[in-house]
């Protein structure tokens, strides 16, 4: 039986993460780890908007192998703040996975989790999000673009 899961937009997010900004630890038993800094971007969504803070970080572990090519699936977690246009900071932890047999250009499913102070925006505490994520290029940077929804 399948079961459909209503759900409506929350915001989309467009992280810088330039290719030479990523910082490779390398493989051992447990898997090859690169670490992809986030130098900044923007959000925007129905309710809030504003800009991605330089200084977060995607800790991207490849599993399976102790090289970049030899991995069968990747585990994504990254954290990093959100300023609104109105100068609140709301923090994001995003975990997402992907097996790599995937397309190369497919989304990485995430459940997206937030630290939003008492206010405006403290609706983003509660609730059950999921996201999606590919990576893109625009204006010759290389980041990614994500899609969040809350499920209703």
């Amino acid at each position: 039986m399948k079961i459909k899961l209503d759900a409506e937009p929350v915001m989309q997010i467009w992280a810088e993460c330039p290719m030479e900004d990523r910082l490779v630890v390398g493989g051992n038993d447990w898997g090859y780890l690169k670490v992809i800094q986030i130098k900044g971007g923007h959000f925007e969504g129905e309710a809030l908007r504003g800009r991605v803070v330089p200084g977060g970080a995607d800790w991207n572990l490849g599993v399976g192998g102790d090289t970049e090519d030899s991995v069968h699936s990747r585990t994504v977690f990254a954290k990093y703040l959100l300023q609104t246009d109105d100068g609140v900071y709301i923090a994001i932890e995003n975990l997402g996975y992907k097996y790599t047999e995937q397309e190369k250009n497919s989304r990485i499913q995430t459940t997206p989790r937030f630290h939003a102070p008492r206010g405006k925006y403290e609706w983003l505490n509660y609730g059950v999000y999921v996201g999606s994520l590919c990576g893109e290029t625009r204006d010759g940077v290389r980041g990614v673009n994500i899609q969040i929804y809350k499920l209703l």
